[in-house]
């Protein structure tokens, strides 16, 4: 986990047990929704970016459908999140 600042956990029913996943800079997801493959909608799209500043701080993005909905901070150093919505 720690040679990525982003980690998604996934839980779903096809699944045993969780998978995961690691991302560097930025993760899109996109949900598509029906009956099969071939007759699948678009439903919604999220995203959560990363960007390390000169000083060695972090920021988070989470956006929805384009839209940012969240944003944390992690200063240098520090062992806690600063959450903004």
């Amino acid at each position: 986990m720690s040679s990525y600042p982003i980690w998604n956990k996934i839980t779903a029913c096809v699944y045993k047990g969780a998978k995961s996943y690691g991302v560097r800079k930025t993760g899109d997801v996109e949900v598509l929704v029906g009956t099969s493959a071939s007759n699948s909608h678009n439903f919604v799209s999220h995203s959560v970016t990363h960007r390390k500043f000169e000083n060695g701080d972090r920021s988070f993005h989470f956006y929805v459908d384009g839209n940012c909905i969240k944003k944390g901070f992690l200063k240098k150093g520090s062992s806690s999140l600063e959450i903004q919505k």
